[in-house]
């Protein structure tokens, strides 16, 4: 076993620390809200918007996820009426690096996962 690959851990044990942040990264939501965030600073508000399908307790819950584990920073600008925006940190942003060829390869190959699932889904009726 290599060095590097000793100091890594090992994502397949229960009790790698990393594979929560797995976890996280992988989650639907995350994986739309860290490449809207790539784009800009944006309001909660109009994350909902943007987002399909979201509910206000899930955005909130995986922002202050991804918050927690240092991709996205909370910005208050302290003023009347609130005015709170959300952007991805240097971490968040080399993470959008890793993500986005994944967005790419989806986008391309969606049409392919869509007739298997076709195929499938009329030899196990």
């Amino acid at each position: 076993m290599t060095r590097s690959k000793r100091s890594r851990g090992n994502v397949y044990s229960a009790s790698c620390p990393s594979r929560s942040v797995l976890e996280t990264i992988a989650s639907k939501w995350a994986l739309m809200v860290i490449p809207l965030l790539a784009e800009r600073p944006i309001r909660n508000n109009e994350m909902l918007r943007s987002i399909e399908g979201i509910s206000q307790k899930m955005l909130t819950q995986t922002l202050r996820q991804l918050e927690r584990d240092g991709l996205v920073e909370r910005i208050d600008h302290q003023t009347v009426p609130p005015h709170v925006e959300y952007r991805l940190t240097s971490t968040g942003r080399s993470l959008n690096q890793v993500l986005a060829p994944v967005d790419d390869w989806a986008e391309t190959h969606f049409p392919k996962l869509l007739s298997s699932r076709d195929s499938f889904d009329r030899r196990h009726r």
